[in-house]
């Protein structure tokens, strides 16, 4: 008897842990859905028959940028895992040579971006967040409108030089203690909060263009600039080397006139409940006192960044902007203002291997002529609209990187489709350089999305903003950005040479 009580007590045991196994195998399978269903999708594309134009090893890279894209958009798996997706299968689907792929995926574009997030981690560690409040609010008054355009011109400002991650990352403390200050219930300051905090992101995304340190897909651009139409035994392509200095000369200008836009745009959008922040900067002032000085590491810190600028602006085509980052990277460690420890643990070493892995995939799309025959058969679509040169074909581009930048990193869209427009460009017989820049440039309106950038996806961890916040406000602002740079690239860009 109790023998069979205990052979069903165990029945019903070994029942229970059966349907637990088939929901957890069920659960792995939807939550890894996307990465079948691409993998599925690659399989088809792979096996269709290469199209006329189209060599086979263009059709195998073109397959995997389309399943590298749906990874990228759907994220079933960490975007390093498509990092090293695509670097096997460059070896196993085209057959190139592993060591060849290797050498591939590092170039002076890597080395930069590497640097400038060790830099990154080096200039957070130094913690000026609550200096760098009061030294906004000194220099603007407590009227809060003042203070919203303050806070963006710094945050743009400083993410024009180090990178949109790392000022947020810096700037979003600085909103926290003004909103805080100003009032400890967070339903009364709701649309103050908003304004502040879009401030420091949608002022680092403005800067993202700035100068080639802004973002990584800047230096994607340089790189891919580099790569396909340089050559140095033809004097007329050293006009594809553009140094740090000069892509500040094309972008600079636009920054700077975007930055009252975001704050009118965001004021009328989110009418902030204080008009005057005289409550919050009597108490930041009173911290500020608590805490003394600025220590000698301070000032140490903020002159080396200064030096490292300066070897970027007028170093950078003999020593390369990668080196120059690192050896800013190198002198934080030997004067021992960081450690190796906080380095290691502050990089995103992923984000290197992706953004590596991402060029590499684009170079073979290029020397495969798949990147070529994308582009011909995208302006072959847009003549029929008037879009096939001008600036109907600049639009048109704009709002295609637009969108993608909005589903997916903009150093990832700028890789993928840099070599694209590249060759749509010579095959419209428009600039390289014009249509690589309204690239670049249109990669960074990713405001509608919380995962757009960096910068948003940083203050949206605040928890006082919401997703329908990025939408409301974000149109406006990929709008007015689109109409800045196509009249940049009508009547500015023409005058200094593109």
């Amino acid at each position: 008897m109790l023998t069979d009580q205990l052979n069903g007590v165990n029945s019903q045991k070994l029942k229970r842990l059966a349907k637990l196994s088939s929901n957890l195998h069920l659960h792995y399978f939807w939550a890894k859905r996307w990465f079948l269903i691409s993998l599925a999708i690659g399989a088809i594309v792979l096996s269709l028959p290469t199209p006329d134009g189209l060599t086979p090893a263009g059709h195998a890279v073109l397959t995997m940028a389309i399943v590298a894209t749906i990874l990228f958009v759907t994220e079933p798996i960490p975007l390093p895992s498509v990092a090293l997706l695509i670097i096997i299968a460059q070896v196993i689907l085209m057959g190139i040579d592993s060591t060849k792929v290797a050498k591939s995926l590092m170039n002076d574009s890597v080395l930069f971006i590497m640097g400038s997030l060790m830099l990154a981690v080096c200039v957070v560690k130094q913690k000026l967040d609550k200096r760098i409040a009061w030294f906004i609010v000194r220099m603007t008054g407590t009227k809060t409108t003042n203070i919203c355009f303050g806070i963006s011109a710094v945050s743009g400002v400083l993410a024009s030089f180090i990178g949109e991650h790392t000022v947020a990352a810096m700037m979003l403390p600085v909103g926290i203690t003004l909103i805080s200050l100003t009032s400890d219930d967070p339903k009364r300051v709701r649309n103050l909060a908003v304004v502040l905090l879009f401030s420091i992101s949608y002022g680092c995304s403005v800067a993202g263009i700035a100068t080639p340190s802004g973002g990584a897909r800047n230096a994607i651009m340089i790189g891919y600039w580099k790569e396909f139409f340089f050559d140095p035994t033809n004097p007329e392509t050293y006009k594809y080397l553009i140094s740090y200095f000069k892509w500040m000369i094309y972008a600079y200008p636009m920054f700077l006139l975007q930055l009252p836009l975001v704050t009118l745009v965001l004021i009328f959008s989110f009418r902030p409940e204080f008009r005057d922040l005289s409550r919050a900067v009597v108490k930041l002032r009173t911290q500020i006192e608590e805490e003394g000085a600025m220590k000698s590491s301070d000032w140490l810190a903020i002159a080396l960044f200064f030096l490292i600028l300066i070897g970027w602006i007028g170093y950078s085509d003999q020593l390369g902007m990668g080196t120059v980052a690192i050896l800013g990277a190198a002198c934080f460690l030997v004067l021992g203002m960081v450690n190796w420890q906080d380095v290691n643990n502050g990089v995103n070493w992923g984000v290197i291997l992706l953004y590596a892995a991402a060029i590499s995939m684009g170079l073979q799309m290029k020397d495969t002529g798949a990147a070529a025959w994308v582009a011909e058969s995208f302006l072959d679509m847009l003549k029929p609209f008037g879009a096939g040169d001008g600036i109907g074909l600049w639009a048109a581009v704009s709002v295609l990187t637009t969108g993608v930048t909005n589903t997916m990193s903009n150093g990832a869209a700028v890789a993928v489709l840099g070599p694209i427009v590249l060759n749509l460009a010579t095959a419209a017989g428009e600039s390289p350089i014009l249509i690589g820049f309204i690239t670049a440039v249109s990669s960074a309106f990713a405001y509608l999305t919380v995962v757009g950038t960096p910068a948003c996806t940083i203050v949206y961890s605040s928890g006082y903003l919401k997703a329908t916040d990025f939408l409301s406000v974000g149109w406006k602002m990929a709008l007015l950005s689109t109409i800045v740079m196509l009249a940049a690239a009508r009547v500015y860009w023409p005058l200094i040479g593109v």
